[in-house]
């Protein structure tokens, strides 16, 4: 039995799919199974998806009708066989000796959760890292500190990897975006002990027409409802850590108006309304919490003052506020 099932989802992504493949392939830890979920791709990405499967045997295609990235996973998980499971996407890549350090971390610490820094690509830019490393043992709530506030670890994801048991009962929101959010507070609830690096060994690609880099749709309201659904969770069950529930809340809304500010198309304005009323009922958390910085308290002034001079803001430091 493999050690390690890796799940990656596949959606048109012809461009980047042999890097990804190539990556989970060539890793030091060879003791694994790579599911490669195609769900429904329209260009070449099925037939890599097979052409690779030709090659090594450790590699399981499962060809599906369209369901979104929440569906491709849940499909992988099923399918999964190894005590231990990770996810990759498909336009992104990783460090050769990734898995084989977060299974010696997991196995060693008899840890839930292994969790490694994310490195963020933008295609035509030079690729900078961390250089300071800090590694830890951490219990659930502190876990879902860490990954809310940010810094040392995020809610994603792909740069984990996880007892397989821990989705017995958790399950990926289909037809949800930001639906990482929507699971990773359910998900660490259930663990006793984490372990974490901030090495950077999975590398975030942000490309063009991406899901993260697309302007404002509808469905970019999903990251309000995945973070009320924490703020709530955490007010339950961790009452100590409810002002970083509280405060990620918040980025939700900032991220929701930045990218209605920057859209091009049309939005509604009663839903901005709501999201600007819901920032004004908070001012004074926001201008005390020192995670937001300078510059995002410098725009929530102005949005006091008047929605235009923050529109003038945000367009000002739009890869600081929107990438």
């Amino acid at each position: 039995m493999s050690k390690i099932s890796v799940v990656v989802p596949v959606y048109n992504v012809e461009k980047y799919l042999k890097r990804c493949v190539d990556s989970i392939v060539q890793q030091t830890m060879q003791d694994i199974e790579i599911i490669l979920v195609d769900d429904g791709s329209k260009d070449n990405s099925g037939l890599i998806c097979d052409e690779c499967a030709k090659k090594d045997e450790r590699i399981i295609v499962i060809h599906k009708e369209n369901g979104g990235l929440s569906s491709a996973r849940n499909v992988g998980i099923e399918v999964a066989k190894a005590p231990y499971i990770a996810f990759v996407d498909s336009d992104d890549y990783i460090d050769k000796d990734m898995y084989e350090k977060l299974y010696k971390d997991i196995t060693s610490e008899m840890a839930d959760v292994a969790m490694c820094g994310l490195c963020h690509c933008y295609e035509g830019k030079e690729i900078e890292k961390k250089s300071v490393i800090e590694r830890g043992c951490i219990n659930d709530e502190q876990a879902i500190k860490m990954v809310l506030e940010g810094n040392k670890a995020t809610v994603s994801a792909i740069n984990k990897l996880y007892k397989i048991g821990l989705f017995d009962k958790v399950k990926y929101p289909v037809g949800k975006l930001t639906e990482d959010a929507f699971v990773i507070v359910e998900l660490l609830m259930q663990t006793k002990k984490i372990v974490y690096t901030t090495e950077e060994m999975y590398y975030y690609v942000h490309r063009k027409g991406s899901i993260t880099t697309s302007g404002f749709k509808k469905k970019d309201l999903n990251v309000l409802e995945a973070y009320l659904k924490n703020y709530k969770l955490i007010k339950e069950n961790y009452p100590d850590i409810i002002d970083v529930a509280k405060m990620r809340y918040m980025w939700a809304h900032f991220y929701v108006l930045d990218k209605m500010m920057l859209s091009a198309n049309g939005v509604d304005k009663e839903i901005e309304n709501k999201i600007i009323s819901g920032l004004k009922k908070n001012y004074k958390f926001i201008i005390k919490d020192p995670r937001f910085n300078k510059s995002r308290k410098i725009a929530m002034t102005l949005l006091m003052i008047n929605r235009k001079l923050y529109k003038m803001c945000v367009v000002m430091n739009k890869k600081e506020y929107v990438d």
